[in-house]
């Protein structure tokens, strides 16, 4: 055994086994101020504290969606936050079941000697900011790494650059007790089919898991967050059926069996199609030696954010939309989703923003 040992280690593993749990997935509710606000702006809310903190209030109390979910993501200025009636959010979602998470890293910034690849910077400092954020309750992390397909990309440098990165950071979180999920999305910009997208998934995730053995990561105590293998977003689309043999084959390949659950990141896809897809995966047949779950944010949100509108009448509205999806998804977790959650308003409308950023 060449892993490191961390005093967490038994924590770490029982931790991210937990996250894993069938009929549960995780809230990714880590938009950084300036990505929020964008949000916010979609339905005309002003980006300040009480806002972000009214919506997130909103999401966090919806009756019913902690019974669905075994996480919630949190970006720094969310874990220190409280309910109107002064519970802090660390405190309520203990009492659900659901174990905090926090986005560690501090967004990407251009790699220099490619054609506007990037690496993702927060390395200084991690290992503070992670027992600050174990102290306040913080069981896991999320560090994004972005990578992108074009006519040389990604390139090698790219691949290395941020497959090692994400060890790094990985690392780190486990010798201060924070469960690592390993994010390597592969943006879907771009006219490229599906195979195109299937051998970069698995050149990119093979890095990846090269990386962490040289670290000496405790796989078992980690998650990965991969993208869905999908065609491109200029491209023809497929069934589920289609994205599920593919996507389940690149980690077949790819991922160790002791990982205990991959995650999957929405990507922009709209809210049904992503949950279409996680429960085709579940459905197939074949070998699946990890849970396969999800880590959405935009395809759990973005009809709740229509409902709710930044108005408090109808706050009981966009907690029914949220829970609709919270729902839908923990089946697809299952292969169990029959497709009939009520779709609200945006519930099917592509959430694709070319070459996105936190």
């Amino acid at each position: 055994m060449s892993s490191f040992k961390s005093k967490y280690q038994d924590e770490l593993i029982a931790n991210a086994a937990y996250i894993g749990t069938p009929g549960k997935g995780i809230l990714a509710a880590d938009e950084s101020t300036g990505t929020i606000g964008k949000r916010l702006a979609s339905i005309n809310v002003e980006n300040v504290e009480a806002n972000r903190r009214a919506l997130r209030e909103l999401l966090f109390t919806t009756p019913g969606a902690f019974e669905c979910l075994s996480g919630v993501i949190l970006f720094e200025e969310t874990l220190y936050q409280k309910t109107a009636s002064g519970k802090p959010f660390v405190e309520l979602m203990k009492e659900g079941g659901v174990l905090p998470g926090i986005k560690v890293d501090k967004g990407t910034v251009e790699l220099a000697g490619t054609n506007g690849e990037t690496t993702t910077q927060g390395l200084d400092g991690l290992g503070a900011r992670c027992q600050k954020y174990y102290e306040a309750g913080a069981r896991f992390a999320k560090w994004r790494a972005v990578l992108k397909i074009g006519p040389n990309e990604p390139s090698e440098l790219a691949i290395h650059e941020n497959a090692y990165g994400l060890a790094r950071y990985a690392v780190i979180c486990q010798e201060n007790g924070l469960v690592p999920i390993v994010e390597p999305e592969i943006l879907v910009d771009g006219p490229h089919d599906i195979n195109k997208c299937a051998e970069v998934t698995e050149r990119v995730l093979a890095a990846c898991y090269k990386a962490l053995n040289d670290h000496h990561v405790l796989l078992e105590g980690t998650l990965l967050k991969p993208n869905m293998v999908t065609p491109g977003s200029e491209s023809k689309k497929v069934t589920p059926e289609v994205i599920a043999q593919y996507t389940v084959t690149a980690l077949q390949r790819t991922v160790p069996a002791a990982v205990p659950a991959i995650v999957f990141l929405s990507g922009g896809q709209s809210e049904e199609e992503a949950t279409l897809n996680l429960n085709a995966m579940n459905k197939s047949q074949g070998k699946k030696p990890w849970s396969l779950s999800f880590s959405f944010g935009r395809a759990l949100q973005q009809s709740t954010l229509k409902a709710w509108g930044g108005k408090d009448e109808n706050i009981k509205k966009a907690q029914d939309a949220l829970f609709a999806r919270c729902n839908a998804n923990s089946h697809a977790t299952l292969g169990t989703y029959k497709g009939d959650a009520t779709l609200a308003e945006g519930a099917s409308e592509s959430l694709h923003v070319k070459d996105y950023k936190y």
